[in-house]
């Protein structure tokens, strides 16, 4: 079905899979459009609650993008890419309307931490080193580093990562709130499922709501939207069940 990817349901989560080890699962145009289409056709499948992305291998999630690719790019081309690829991939992952999980198996370096960042969460395993090395190259972050590491770890850290170019490691991440958690490497995977599948029993409809209320938690209207979803999904069945499970002393089924 993907050249590039493993694409496998385990009940109600989706693992999707960069498995290209050989590149370290490096990011270019086709595997970006890969990742959109399978993200697209997990986000459209009702059976599942929750996606998890995650790398091949145990020494990368993804080792940042295909340098070879943009190597001789004007800035047209280059602004084309950045774009292209935030619109195709990156901002998609933030406002899909199920979660999704980063479970980072190494080097998430680049584009694969912006990737990573573009998640709902991220848990790590603890080899797991994380930077942003653009500057290395002349370059900034142009998948959303910039704007997306400020947000999560506030804006001096952020600053420092960005222009040191250091590699973290897991520890340091679950430190200034860069990952949400971190696990051995071998059993990464499988918390990340076991997790997945506690979001898993709960009312999709909220949700999907929760993640656009908090998407714009640094907006104007982000306390708008929390008082209006809040209110819609009282007009919902996902609200009459939970509602009706909790009198009656049960777990709810959504």
């Amino acid at each position: 079905m993907y050249q590039d990817l493993l694409f496998e349901i385990k009940g109600r989560i989706a693992v999707i899979t960069i498995n290209k080890p050989a590149s370290l699962n490096a990011l270019n145009k086709y595997v970006i459009t890969e990742l959109s289409e399978a993200l697209t056709a997990a986000n459209n499948d009702e059976q599942i609650r929750v996606i998890i992305l995650t790398g091949s291998g145990e020494k990368a999630f993804v080792a940042g993008a295909d340098i070879k690719e943009f190597a001789d790019f004007d800035s047209q081309q280059a602004e084309s890419l950045a774009r292209e690829g935030q619109n195709k991939l990156f901002n998609k992952v933030e406002n899909l309307s199920k979660p999704v999980i980063a479970a980072i198996n190494g080097f998430a370096l680049g584009g694969g931490l912006e990737l990573a960042m573009s998640c709902h969460l991220r848990f790590a395993s603890t080899n797991a080193r994380l930077g942003l090395p653009e500057v290395t190259l002349g370059l900034i972050p142009g998948y959303g580093g910039t704007q997306r590491l400020p947000q999560l770890v506030g804006k001096g850290i952020a600053n420092e990562l960005i222009f040191s170019a250091e590699m973290v490691s897991a520890e340091r991440a679950y430190e200034i709130g860069l990952v949400n958690r971190v696990y051995d490497s071998e059993e990464l995977l499988d918390k990340t499922i076991e997790f997945a599948e506690k979001i898993a029993r709960n009312s999709p409809l909220a949700i999907a709501r929760a993640i656009e209320a908090v998407n714009c938690s640094n907006s104007r209207e982000g306390f708008d939207k929390e008082i209006r979803f809040f209110g819609e999904l009282f007009e919902l069945k996902d609200k009459q069940e939970g509602v009706a499970a909790f009198l009656e002393k049960r777990k709810p089924n959504f």
